[in-house]
């Protein structure tokens, strides 16, 4: 094997990996336009990887998950969907850094290694529910804001969230990645005292010193029944809050992967992310959701009201809720500006994730290639103005219906997301196969733990989660039209995608092994690494700085 491997040789990078001649940009022989720069840093990188996975979904969207199944259920769920989430991040990280070509996404990958009908549907997939997901995030921003006042029309706060996150996306990568690195470093500062704060309520610590304990996992309780009674309204309020756990989580592995092709040090960045990501996910999601269920109980009727009147905001967060049942004062309005800053960051985030998958399929010829145009910044400005447009789906809040049009958003992007990640499950395990058939395994410098058969376990899991992810409407007296098409819609419209790219182009069902081609592209990733430097401390706070970004 060894022999073989050494007669094995990486051909250049062939002209047919992006079939858009970057040449025929603008300018494009004098200042480079036509394709991405590489400008983000490691703390971007870092800073990216958590920013864009702790948003309102655990600020918010974790009350309605406490109210409806009980704190245990919570954190039952939030234990799960970590793991799973982890799982998506290896699998991300060893292809991209295996790979870290400009302007690559999952669809990129999937047309590589799985094919060219399934990258098809489901880079459209990753644009669409991108772009849904920043319509969700500036909602809920808008309704934040709303708490402070009303004065503000609502039409003017969507158009604002919408512009800034334009133009921190429309001028250099760089501005983007110092943009989500303050957000995101906001968000980490608002979590970690949320915890502190749950920490020392727990211990008795708060102005009334009434040491909370586990109270509230013994009465209301542990474990809320959900539809039914028994032991099957117990495991239908875990599988629900497991589903709904989804969005809080959905899709921020694939951020990295939408900065891979203008990161600095790839090889270097993005396993550090990937291997620090899972005590992030630990600290953030798996402590926040603890301290939750500790300082709020399931049946506060403030929770309830926040989440049967749709209403968001610091009043409809667990965390607040929590603090004003504490005696604490003054901290609302401080952890209403950062749920919203956190909304705000976000959905800056995802509008960067959807442009940048809307170029990518435009590189490989399966979006108007128009979209593929960069600025002299290196950025895909039409691809940027293009999400922006399908974003301005938010202003359905104008409607009477705001809080119902936010959940149909959640619905749509959760089932959307486990579609995603089941594709990339698949994607993950075809590009093992590959490197296995050439004998080209130990050529994966970053590698993980468990493979394949974590990836095999969490691709059936997301299609069980997909399908089962609107269970509730098929029970008696809970089916409603809205609902059953805000849950399953996005599943038929990823089938045309995928089945009307076959029959009109064709193409097999699956790519064999034998045809992969793995080593495309390996050159510029082995530049890449023989080129990078890393930065060398010369005291100990630059240690300290180095090990944390």
């Amino acid at each position: 094997m060894n022999g073989e491997k050494q007669d094995i040789k990486a051909p250049k990078v062939s002209e047919t990996v992006f079939p858009v001649d970057v040449q025929e940009c603008p300018q494009s022989e004098s200042r480079g336009y036509g394709e991405t720069r590489r400008g983000l840093k490691s703390r971007h990188i870092q800073l990216i990887a958590i920013g864009g996975t702790v948003g309102t979904g655990l600020f918010v969207g974790s009350g309605a998950i406490l109210s409806i199944v009980g704190p245990a259920n919570l954190l039952m769920a939030y234990i799960v969907m970590a793991f799973i989430l982890w799982n998506a991040m290896n699998c991300m990280g060893e292809i991209a850094t295996y790979l870290p070509i400009r302007g690559v996404s999952v669809s990129y990958y999937v047309d590589r290694f799985v094919d060219p009908s399934l990258a098809f549907a489901a880079g459209w997939n990753y644009w669409y529910v991108y772009a849904m997901l920043v319509s969700a995030e500036i909602s809920a921003a808008t309704l934040v804001v709303q708490y402070w006042t009303s004065a503000i029309p609502v039409p003017a706060l969507i158009t604002i969230f919408l512009l800034v996150c334009l133009l921190l996306n429309i001028f250099t990568v760089s501005w983007y990645g110092e943009s989500e690195f303050w957000f995101a470093s906001l968000k980490i500062i608002g979590i970690m005292s949320l915890i502190i704060i749950g920490v020392v309520l727990f211990f008795g610590g708060g102005p009334h010193h009434d040491r909370l304990g586990f109270r509230y996992w013994v009465r209301p309780g542990a474990f809320n029944a959900y539809l039914a009674h028994g032991n099957t309204g117990r495991f239908l309020g875990f599988w629900t809050a497991l589903v709904r756990a989804g969005f809080a989580f959905m899709l921020s592995p694939e951020l990295i992967v939408s900065a891979v092709g203008e990161s600095k040090a790839p090889h270097r960045n993005i396993p550090k992310a990937a291997r620090r990501f899972v005590y992030r996910l630990i600290v953030f999601y798996i402590l926040g959701a603890l301290v939750i269920g500790i300082i709020t109980p399931s049946n506060d009727p403030n929770l309830l009201q926040a989440v049967t009147s749709g209403k968001t905001g610091a009043g409809a967060s667990p965390f607040v809720l929590g603090i004003q049942r504490a005696g604490i004062k003054g901290l609302n309005h401080v952890y209403n500006a950062m749920i919203l800053t956190s909304a705000w960051s976000s959905g800056n985030s995802f509008m960067y994730a959807s442009s940048r998958a809307l170029y990518s399929l435009s590189l490989t010829g399966q979006a108007p290639r128009a979209f593929s145009q960069c600025n002299r910044y290196g950025v895909p400005y039409l691809a940027v103005f293009a999400t922006t447009l399908a974003s301005c789906l938010v202003y359905l809040n104008v409607s009477r219906g705001a809080a119902t049009v936010f959940q149909w958003f959640v619905n749509l992007t959760t089932t959307s997301g486990f579609i995603a990640w089941g594709v990339l499950f698949l994607c993950h395990i075809r590009f093992r196969q590959a490197l296995i058939h050439h004998n080209a395994l130990d050529m994966l410098t970053f590698r993980t733990p468990l493979q394949p058969y974590y990836t095999w376990f969490t691709l059936f899991l997301m299609v069980v989660l997909a399908i089962t992810n609107g269970f509730q409407v098929f029970f008696p007296g809970e089916f409603s039209v809205s609902s059953f098409l805000a849950a399953y819609i996005t599943i038929p419209l990823f089938l045309a995608l995928y089945l009307g790219h076959k029959m009109w182009f064709r193409t097999s069902w699956m790519k064999r092994l034998d045809t992969i081609d793995i080593f495309d592209g390996k050159e510029e990733a082995d530049r890449l690494e023989a080129e990078d430097v890393p930065p060398k401390p010369k005291n100990l706070l630059q240690k300290v700085w180095f090990w944390i970004a």
